[in-house]
């Protein structure tokens, strides 16, 4: 009995190559200009190095193939790929679970939060607030995006990701100012710290 082959996982950058060679051919320089002329690199890192290996790996794993190598002028040879069927079928896929299955993901800020306690108030209020101005920039930065996709008449369904996005940070800095202003009123209990940053207040909390 032949055992079915399991689909490959797929990075984010993985499915960019895959989802651009689903419109046409193309070499990997052409790739990486053209992910940074939609500004794909807003929502996932792209570096060349990264992306030649996610290149190399999808022909390694047999989701695309080469097509042609040609060289211009005295540049390094470009090879084209094209995507192939369980290419296809593979991004499909990931598409899939990734829209109908919520994932357990383990952001940073989380573990920062959880640990706040250990710094004095002042030092979270200061922190917190730099926080809410980089997330308001960064919502300036998302409103731009999507004035200019509504400006260029690009359709909704390549741009939904832009609303559903900010709407993440609004709901984030939203908290974040309700926190800030309920830890300033002393709504919250805070260990106090002397000089030397040893407690000399400490409360018993519920919560750790």
């Amino acid at each position: 009995m032949t055992r079915k082959q399991s689909t490959p996982a797929l990075t984010p950058l993985a499915m960019l190559v895959l989802a651009l060679l689903e419109e046409r051919p193309m070499h990997p320089y052409e790739m990486y200009q053209m992910l940074l002329s939609r500004h794909e690199d807003e929502f996932v890192k792209i570096k060349p190095g990264s992306l030649y290996h996610a290149v190399a790996r999808l022909a390694d794993q047999e989701l695309l193939a080469a097509e042609s190598t040609d060289r211009a002028g005295n540049r390094p040879e470009r090879t084209t790929y094209r995507i192939r069927t369980a290419g296809r079928e593979a991004l499909r896929a990931r598409i899939r679970d990734l829209l109908r299955e919520p994932a357990r993901e383990y952001p940073v800020f989380v573990t920062g939060l959880a640990e706040a306690h250990n710094l004095p108030l002042d030092e979270v209020i200061d922190a917190l607030r730099e926080r809410v101005a980089s997330i308001d920039a960064r919502l300036a930065e998302l409103d731009t995006l999507h004035d200019l996709a509504a400006a260029s008449d690009v359709p909704r369904r390549y741009w939904a990701r832009v609303d559903y996005i900010r709407a993440q940070n609004t709901a984030e800095v939203e908290w974040l100012r309700g926190f800030i202003a309920e830890i300033e009123s002393g709504g919250i209990e805070w260990e106090t710290f002397d000089e030397s940053g040893e407690r000399t207040d400490i409360t018993n909390h519920t919560l750790r």
